[in-house]
């Protein structure tokens, strides 16, 4: 992880190479630094100062100064310093350590949040998945010191890393060949990480599954070779107000089972474990921003594979919680798997439910690549995990869940089937039918088949896993509130 250190030095440390500076737009000389700009330089270059902008400027002592853009000031947020700190890490790419002087620019916002998305926003874009390269180029700055005054500066900094760390990790998770990370493989990183933590794990493996009655992670695991497991992480503070649990998606290879994908369908299927990832991800840093909440990450794993063991269309199969659904799509089969996990959480009495998958394609049809369709059946709880996606910097967008659409999930042969019939309304079937396992629990349903995997590199999200979810969910869980008996209207 990127050495991140904060100083309220006004001088720039002797051993950075290059010094990180903030400009406005229109305005080209550095907003209450110590230093200045060659502005005719950076006209040469069309530098405007616009978030994301980024301009190496040679000082005349012979080092780098890096104009950073900032926008306009009445805009400043804290996206805006999440995207200044990524232009800053990119521009810096060669060196081993730098420093950046652009908290001043903050205005109106806090200190605290500002060094918090600057620290994400240079740590996420540094990121690069270099395992399986034999001639990898990975970023070369390790270390960073942000020049900034106070506590508040100190602490965001180190939460800010701290969950990008986090993300990291979640696409590194996700990053790996299906072939490395199987569930047995994940379920060996959660315990490592478990360990490390101090958080309680507990692991279920194959026959333990189908003794628990984990129809939906048993049925779908039964066309592969590679044993599912049904890993239960726990992060217990003292005092806690609240219980909360975070189911992800854990199918490290969707093939489609005998509803087989095309190959084209297949490239990218090492994803469907992101809900996943991204739980697991989240458990991992709770102890470190000490959340006062009791949360409970549920992960069903397993690879979807055809064979002929493999449930077939026409399959019945009885979910924890009695629930018995008939299959007629088997690449339908996160829901499956969800409905296990979900009943799961709701039987160890949690106060909310948030789930995690990469569910359809229909959502990425109706939100795009870069939004998360959000779903719930209480109206405070989908306004809480709302306002932390936004405070996290995370995009997603209320879809509702329909009474007049439930009908489509009905099976002559069992309670539900797990496809709506059709293709019109894909994800808000899917989100009803993932409704009928979570009770009158609040839940929310997060499906991130858009935003889970970056098709180019943007900002601070390289091409590939982007660990998306981790950082709305550590959001959430640190400024729990229990929600209040708002059913969804």
């Amino acid at each position: 992880m990127m050495a991140i250190e904060v100083t309220s030095s006004a001088q720039v440390p002797d051993d950075a190479q290059v010094l990180g500076v903030s400009v406005f737009t229109g305005r080209r000389q550095p907003d209450r630094a110590a230093v200045e700009l060659d502005v005719d330089y950076l006209a040469e270059r069309g530098f405007e100062g616009k978030v994301g902008e980024a301009c190496a400027v040679p000082a005349d002592d012979g080092s780098t100064v890096i104009a950073v853009g900032m926008g306009t000031p009445e805009e400043v947020s804290a996206e805006t310093f999440r995207r200044a700190g990524a232009a800053f890490a990119k521009a810096a790419w060669s060196d081993s350590r730098a420093a950046i002087a652009v908290l001043d620019a903050a205005g109106e916002l806090d200190s605290g949040v500002a060094a918090q998305a600057l620290a994400e926003g240079v740590v996420l874009a540094a990121y690069r998945f270099t395992k399986y390269k034999s001639q990898a180029r990975p970023s070369k700055l390790e270390s960073l010191v942000i020049v900034g005054r106070g506590a508040k500066v100190q602490t965001g900094a180190e939460r800010g890393s701290r969950i990008a760390g986090a993300v990291a990790l979640a696409r590194d998770l996700v990053n790996e060949p299906a072939g490395a990370m199987t569930p047995s493989r994940l379920a060996d990183v959660a315990g490592e990480i478990a360990e490390r933590e101090g958080l309680d794990i507990t692991v279920l493996d194959e026959v333990a599954i189908a003794a628990e009655g984990l129809g939906g992670l048993e049925g779908v695991a039964q066309g592969s070779d590679q044993p599912p497991r049904l890993i239960e992480l726990v992060y217990d503070p003292p005092g806690a107000r609240g219980t909360v649990a975070l189911v992800g998606k854990g199918i490290t290879f969707d093939s489609g089972g005998l509803s087989l994908k095309t190959a084209d369908g297949m490239e990218t299927m090492k994803t469907d474990m992101s809900g996943a990832a991204a739980v697991l991800a989240t458990m991992s840093v709770l102890p470190a921003v000490r959340a006062k909440v009791k949360v409970i990450g549920i992960l069903p794993t397993t690879e979807n594979m055809p064979s002929g063991h493999a449930i077939k269309p026409g399959d019945v199969l009885k979910i924890r919680n009695g629930k018995t659904v008939e299959v007629l799509n088997t690449d339908a089969e996160g829901r499956l798997v969800l409905a296990d996990g979900l009943s799961l959480a709701v039987e160890a009495g949690v106060d909310a439910i948030v789930d995690l998958a990469t569910l359809t394609g229909a959502c990425m049809v109706a939100l795009g690549r870069t939004i998360a369709g959000l779903m719930g059946n209480n109206d405070a709880w989908i306004e809480e995990v709302e306002d932390a996606a936004e405070r996290a910097g995370e995009k997603v967008w209320p879809l509702p869940l329909p009474d007049e659409y439930r009908k489509k999930i009905d099976s002559e042969v069992a309670d539900i089937k797990n496809t709506g019939g059709d293709r019109y309304g894909g994800a808000l079937t899917a989100g009803l039918f993932l409704k009928e396992f979570v009770a009158d629990v609040p839940w929310v349903h997060l499906d991130i088949a858009g935003p889970a995997r970056s098709e180019e590199d943007d900002a601070y999200t390289p091409k590939g896993a982007s660990g998306f979810g981790v950082r709305t969910l550590v959001e959430l869980v640190s400024r729990y509130r229990r929600p209040a008996a708002r059913p969804r209207s």
